[in-house]
């Protein structure tokens, strides 16, 4: 499959297309067929090497994807072949195929696009965060 990498880190210049082998999902994961990446702010910093990759990432660009279901690890129960989802990544986002833990995934509404969802999982997860978690949003509540 056709992968981007930024290797050494830099300027956009040194984004290059590899090839890899597709990977094969392993207990909890999903392997999603991706149709669209999102780009954010993170992943700018990676590629000018000022953010900190995750142990144990590839060295494949993108962290947030949407595509389809092509096939899942043993112990996944919510998504199957064929479903419509978006994820949030530790790296591996900007290829054919990406891999996924189940529990970063989320299914794509109806009446989104694969191209709008791409952009979802970083956006919303950073929202909900903040509004659910950490400053519990509440019914008539003024700051």
């Amino acid at each position: 499959m056709n992968v981007i990498t930024a290797q050494p880190p830099g300027s956009p210049d040194m984004l290059r297309i590899a090839r890899r082998p597709v990977p094969s999902p392993g207990p909890g994961e999903v392997l999603i067929k991706v149709h669209a990446a999102g780009v954010n702010g993170a992943d700018l910093r990676e590629r000018e090497g000022k953010y900190p990759v995750p142990p144990g990432a590839p060295d494949i660009m993108g962290l947030e994807v949407s595509g389809e279901v092509v096939s899942t690890g043993s112990g996944c129960t919510r998504f199957a072949a064929g479903d419509r989802v978006c994820a949030l990544l530790i790296g591996g986002g900007y290829a054919e195929y990406a891999l996924a833990p189940e529990g970063q995934c989320m299914p794509v509404p109806d009446g989104v696009s694969l191209t709008d969802a791409a952009g979802l999982p970083e956006v919303y997860c950073t929202v909900w965060t903040n509004m659910m978690d950490r400053c519990p949003l509440q019914p008539a509540r003024r700051s």
